[in-house]
């Protein structure tokens, strides 16, 4: 049975409760068959009350994202002009880089209301239930070599940073180079991947993936510690769309300032949401661990640590955990 012809029957009844032994009658399943269907409804973002010898009463439905409500909501000149939006996919960075070996036009936006098997830095896999959160692509194509992507990353961070501030009033910082933290914990991860020819970039992909409404029953135990979502931060619901569309002009605004005047007045901004400047970390490197506080980005946007012997040194790829910080 499709859990569709479950969803059906509980709407025709709205505010009221279905017992399980008339929904197993009418659709002819199995009370467990109907326990099953109810949750993987949960997984899609369907609430429900569910009362012992009352059955079930449906409180809410999932938000689902609309093509031209995004399209509306993109006040660029080309970033996000050129849509594709998905209700699932295995990862949007996936989609986009089909979408760039095809061709496709620079900022070229894949939206997923749920990615299978979405992608984190380090290779970790990136938790994005469905209709829950932002986890969307977007495809950059600088005239630049290979050398500056780091660049790119940082300005991502900043652009992001900026708009869920904006939009929502959470005070949300940047630990180096990318993640963006409240209060310690993880809310939104950006993967930036890069394919080059020639020392040149051929084009990047820029990952997003925020958890915006997520509740914490939607976290797996084992990131209930170190993830957090702007729904628990704030105590109220994001409109998606209205975020989405404010990273990406953010994005645009950035990048176009970055290829006008280069990476310093980036750095600037990154250094002022930045909740890594000024803590003592350690940062595992292929080279092996470094400890000390860092102090900051070089004109390069490595991160500059001072170490415990006093010694100055630049870090441009690491993985930095924050003294008493969970991530």
């Amino acid at each position: 049975m499709s859990h569709s012809r479950l969803l059906d029957l509980l709407l025709s009844q709205p505010g009221q409760y279905v017992s399980g032994e008339e929904i197993s009658r009418k659709l002819s399943i199995s009370r467990t068959a109907v326990w099953k269907q109810i949750n993987k409804l949960r997984e899609e973002g369907y609430e429900f009350d569910a009362v012992s010898r009352k059955g079930y009463r449906l409180i809410s439905k999932p938000e689902r994202l609309e093509y031209s409500g995004l399209l509306q909501a993109m006040n660029t000149k080309s970033f996000g002009r050129k849509l594709k939006l998905l209700e699932v996919t295995t990862s949007t960075q996936e989609e986009v880089r089909l979408l760039a070996e095809l061709g496709a036009a620079e900022g070229t936006l894949v939206i997923a209301e749920e990615q299978t098997i979405g992608r984190g830095r380090q290779g970790r896999r990136w938790h994005s239930p469905a209709g829950k959160g932002v986890w969307m692509s977007l495809l950059l194509r600088p005239p630049l070599p290979l050398t500056r992507a780091p660049q790119l990353t940082l300005l991502s961070a900043v652009a992001v940073c900026r708009a869920i501030r904006a939009v929502t009033g959470v005070e949300v910082g940047i630990k180096w180079p990318n993640d963006l933290l409240v209060h310690g914990r993880k809310i939104c991860g950006i993967l930036l991947e890069s394919i080059g020819e020639d020392e040149m970039i051929r084009y990047c992909i820029a990952g997003v993936g925020i958890d915006a409404n997520l509740e914490p029953s939607d976290l797996p135990p084992e990131l209930r510690t170190i993830a957090t979502s702007l729904q628990i931060e704030s105590g109220r619901k994001v409109d998606r769309v209205v975020l989405i569309g404010a990273v990406i002009a953010e994005l645009e605004k950035f990048y176009e300032l970055y290829l006008e005047e280069g990476f310093a007045p980036i750095g600037h901004l990154w250094e002022a949401l930045s909740v890594t400047t000024g803590q003592d970390i350690t940062v595992k490197t292929a080279q092996g661990e470094v400890r000390g506080r860092a102090m900051g980005l070089d004109e390069n946007g490595g991160l500059l640590v001072m170490q415990e012997d006093h010694r100055l040194t630049t870090i441009f790829s690491g993985e930095v955990q924050i003294d008493g910080c969970n991530p």
